[in-house]
């Protein structure tokens, strides 16, 4: 899969949808050799772009960022002889990713304790819902409810208090716990070139949804009154918000700043006479009344295109950004030029979702193709010692596919 940071390490992806495999495809973007293993009927985050009632789209997106630079087997984990090849595979990788529930493995006999002590070297990392212990180990759960919304982030992020919770889009907490996993993965990594031993690494969707809220867990922790939403016309901060614009684009306003920058942008809005009115005079005057600047900010913004405030925000120095759509997001420039978007190696003409960072003098491995249903099975079996005609006879009686 070509050079990185991670070159000649082995990586086993034994896992389902989106938070574990993220982290494995981190790791293959730094050049790690990751086996996606899957069973014979495929894993079935590979076929999660089929959505029901839509018409079946061009590329399996969802496979795409997924699965990228991982080598594909299939593999029958409910026959022996499919655990049997598994134990050999983990004889031969440096890291084994699963979240699969705790009873499965301890059924399959793949948990920790026991595949940990013939394989000192072998970093463990472990993924769940909710955690490895506690009356809820066995809950079942996906990133809208053990991230979004036992954490309390679906609750606050609602538009107001009196408005439904929000509800997320899929996979938008579990990418940033695939980080967190690949985080825990590397460290690890550092441990045993200190002291040469593996282990197990774990993190989970809860815990991952409580760091994303820490702030407000935090405060409510410390017994701080956390004051319920206010409708957007009625903030308390009217240089914190968000204004509709005349071509019904949206832009998030956020001036910390008040005292270098309200007269910046109430020049950008030719309003410079409201310096003088008593109620916008101070940061205390402004926080007393807030709504009705509110309502004179949205005068001003809806009578100009989202284009035209863009232009003129940015040379007044105000912080602000557009409300993005998808819509938006391939003609990015600055997606582009930051390698946040990158082509990928196999079909320049289509874009994807680099990984959220980098390392200096690192290069990562070109985005290559997701790999196909067992599309790898033979290779990776022949590198762990199997001749063909074993491999024959695997396939033959669907241990692998």
């Amino acid at each position: 899969m070509g050079q990185g940071l991670f070159e000649g390490l082995k990586v086993i992806d034994c896992a389902s949808f989106v938070a574990a495999p993220a982290a494995a495809t981190l790791m293959a973007d730094f050049g790690a050799d990751v086996i996606k293993l899957e069973p014979p009927e495929g894993d079935a985050y590979r076929w999660s772009y089929r959505v029901p009632g839509q018409p079946l789209p061009e590329h399996n997106h969802f496979w795409i960022i997924g699965s990228r630079n991982k080598r594909g087997l299939a593999l029958d984990l409910k026959t022996a002889q499919g655990l049997r090849i598994l134990q050999r595979l983990l004889d031969t990788a440096d890291v084994f990713i699963t979240s699969f529930p705790l009873s499965v493995r301890q059924r399959l006999k793949i948990s920790y304790r026991d595949v940990s002590p013939e394989r000192p070297r072998l970093i463990y990392a472990s993924f769940t819902a909710y955690g490895e212990t506690g009356p809820e180990v066995d809950k079942a759960g996906f990133d809208t409810t053990s991230y979004w919304a036992r954490s309390g982030l679906m609750d606050l992020m609602r538009a107001d208090q009196g408005a439904e919770p929000l509800r997320p889009i899929s996979g938008t907490g579990d990418n940033p716990a695939g980080v967190t996993l690949y985080g825990a993965i590397v460290s690890a990594l550092y441990r045993r070139e200190r002291t040469g031993l593996g282990g197990q690494v774990s993190s989970s969707l809860l815990a991952g949804g409580l760091w994303a809220n820490s702030l407000m867990v935090q405060a409510k922790l410390c017994g701080t009154p956390i004051p319920p939403r206010r409708p957007r016309d009625q903030v308390a901060n009217a240089c914190v918000n968000i204004y509709r614009c005349r071509d019904g684009r949206w832009l998030s306003l956020m001036i910390l700043n008040e005292d270098r920058r309200f007269g910046p942008l109430l020049g950008v809005m030719g309003r410079e006479d409201l310096t003088g009115d008593p109620r916008f005079a101070t940061i205390e005057a402004r926080r007393s009344n807030a709504p009705a600047l509110v309502a004179i900010f949205d005068k001003e913004f809806i009578a100009r295109d989202l284009m035209d405030w863009r232009g003129a925000l940015d040379a007044a120095g105000i912080t602000f950004d557009v409300v993005g759509t998808l819509d938006d997001i391939p003609n990015d420039q600055q997606m582009r030029a930051t390698g946040a978007l990158v082509p990928l190696a196999h079909e320049p003409d289509l874009l994807t979702v680099n990984s959220p960072f980098e390392l200096s003098g690192v290069e990562k491995t070109p985005p290559g193709p997701a790999p196909d249903l067992g599309q790898h099975s033979e290779e990776v079996l022949r590198e762990i010692g199997f001749e063909q005609t074993e491999i024959d006879q695997l396939r033959q009686s669907g241990v692998i596919a």
